[in-house]
């Protein structure tokens, strides 16, 4: 079970709004998050791995606190340690697609699972720079896998990929989620793309 109780100053075009969520998220779970652009999608993600500090908040991942500003209590990422996809792929340049893997981690079975399950399995040795964006895309969510993260944080991690792509894609990484027992949180502006995938929506306005 995930408890999250945030409060974030945003700034807007309009000047300054809120960020104020409270939700809980029960173990295994898939949750949509959608709503207007520059309405906190992303800030609230980066909230949750410890990327951006809240005013004021509280958030319990099983029983472990990562956050609590009242009793001054915050975890950094890197020991927080979620899967996380980043909007802009956030790869490494000089790193091939095998390098991304065996970085996060040393199970050379798992990787060998994730190269085919992205359809990467014959480019192991490019770089970004030689990658599509749907071939990169495919690879950052790969690299949040590697790690069987237990919280897994996407942040339109589709958008760039086609429709025959993005829907076979969904319905492989349904069966991984369950397998590695993660607590997904997906961020998307489509509301059509995650149908039968997600087991509750998130609206943030």
């Amino acid at each position: 079970m995930i408890s999250i109780a945030i409060e974030k100053k945003l700034k807007v075009y309009q000047g300054r709004q809120v960020l104020k969520i409270e939700r809980q998220f029960p173990a295994g779970s898939i949750t949509k998050i959608y709503g207007p652009s520059g309405s906190g999608k992303t800030t609230f993600l980066k909230i949750i791995t410890g990327f951006i500090t809240p005013e004021k908040g509280k958030i319990l991942v099983d029983d472990s606190t990562w956050l609590d500003t009242d009793l001054n209590i915050n975890i950094p990422p890197q020991k927080r340690m979620p899967g996380f996809v980043f909007q802009d792929y956030a790869l490494f340049p000089n790193m091939t697609i095998r390098e991304h893997l065996e970085y996060a981690t040393t199970d050379k079975d798992w990787i060998v699972r994730l190269l085919l399950l992205g359809k990467l399995d014959t480019l192991i040795d490019h770089k970004p720079i030689h990658l599509s964006g749907g071939q990169q895309q495919r690879l950052a969510i790969l690299r949040a896998l590697a790690i069987k993260p237990k919280l897994l944080l996407m942040d339109e991690p589709f958008s760039a990929l086609d429709p025959e792509m993005k829907t076979e894609l969904i319905e492989e990484l349904t069966i991984v989620f369950k397998e590695i027992g993660a607590t997904v949180l997906i961020v998307s502006h489509n509301p059509q793309e995650l149908e039968g995938l997600v087991d509750g929506e998130l609206l943030i306005v």
